[in-house]
């Protein structure tokens, strides 16, 4: 009688599975990076990595896929960097006015830096995929999270603080969303006086 798989083998397939998931992603994210969205193929990255692409499609459904988990972990990198500004104490407005420096400051510099993913990146806000929807959720939570403090501080006076943030980032849209970094002035002049506008919204209760 043939017996069944040991839960040691079990848990060293696992672990081979995941170990080569994570091949095939850092192999799209290189290739991704060196040569652009539009030549990069799964074809390719199962050649970089020396398997048949048979192989990939194992792991992964469509380039799609891969482009999606390749651009989640880039956002996810953006929101990290950004939530200091949410989570920390003192004045919600100096918090506001610097996660919004801070979120146009890193688009703007990843656009120089890594052109090619940042153009991956575009393409997928410009098809409203899932994985930008929920990076732009969760840049909402975090631009809530500083206006409930300054409702509770009393320098803010908003009634309905998720329409503030849907405000707040829609407003802001024209200095951080990939389409318009790649095609405006960088620093944008018009970025202080908007803020200046949205925090006095704030502190009125217009927004």
């Amino acid at each position: 009688m043939t017996r069944g798989a040991s839960s040691g083998d079990r848990a060293k397939g696992a672990t081979d599975r995941l170990a080569t998931r994570e091949r095939i992603i850092e192999a799209a994210e290189f290739l991704l990076r060196r040569h652009g969205p539009a030549k990069t193929r799964v074809v390719d990255v199962a050649r970089h990595l020396k398997m048949s692409h048979a192989n990939v499609y194992r792991h992964f459904d469509s380039k799609a896929n891969l482009e999606d988990i390749v651009a989640a972990r880039w956002l996810a990198s953006i929101a990290r960097t950004l939530e200091p500004h949410a989570d920390e104490d003192g004045c919600a407005e100096d918090r506001l006015r610097a996660w919004i420096g801070a979120l146009v400051s890193i688009m703007e510099r990843m656009a120089k830096e890594d052109p090619e993913l940042f153009a991956t990146y575009n393409g997928l806000a410009e098809a409203s995929r899932q994985v930008i929807k929920e990076h732009s959720a969760n840049l909402r939570k975090q631009i809530a999270q500083i206006v409930a403090d300054g409702v509770e501080q009393g320098a803010f006076h908003v009634h309905d603080v998720s329409m503030a943030s849907h405000v707040i980032h829609a407003a802001i849209a024209r200095f951080q969303h990939p389409y318009f970094v790649t095609r405006q002035q960088s620093p944008s002049p018009a970025l202080g006086p908007v803020v200046d506008i949205l925090v006095a919204g704030l502190k009125t209760g217009a927004v």
